[in-house]
């Protein structure tokens, strides 16, 4: 009896761990594909319009309905966006400094020796080059290429 019991706990367990959301590294991301795209309330443009998205804005799916894609932004932002908008282009934004006026370092290599290259502040959107050892390698559409400790951005 008390092996059936322990395989029943193990059992439950394993299907509790199955039933935890994907993380957000996991989930599905997507960013918009062009400028002045409307995040709305609902599914379909006759709802409210909530925000506008600029290019490159990262967004992780939280469901899909038909055409459309419910979304999830880096301040926490719900809202839904046309499959017809967006892309898989990685992209990442700031995420830190938020009403205020300091900016985060953008180096010419992945670590706090290599020089500063650019500034961003808070919302500034890059593309997402390439992933090194908690650092990423950013392209902003100025034209600014460099690295971007990882936990300063949200995206993929």
């Amino acid at each position: 009896m008390r092996k059936k019991q322990i395989r029943l706990v193990l059992f439950l367990t394993l299907v509790g761990l199955l039933l935890i959301p994907v993380s957000q590294a996991q989930a599905l991301m997507l960013s918009i594909a062009g400028d002045g795209v409307n995040m709305r309330s609902g599914p379909g443009t006759n709802y409210r319009v909530m925000w506008e998205l600029g290019k490159g804005f990262p967004l992780q799916v939280l469901k899909r309905s038909g055409s459309w894609y419910r979304v999830r932004d880096f301040e926490g932002t719900i809202g839904w966006v046309h499959r017809d908008v967006v892309n898989r282009k990685p992209h990442m934004i700031v995420k830190v400094h938020k009403n205020s006026k300091k900016r985060i370092n953008v180096r010419s290599g992945p670590g706090t020796k290599y020089r500063i290259v650019a500034k961003a502040y808070y919302g500034v959107v890059f593309k997402t080059v390439e992933q090194k050892n908690g650092w990423v390698k950013v392209r902003h559409d100025r034209g600014v290429t460099g690295w971007v400790k990882r936990s300063l951005l949200w995206g993929w």
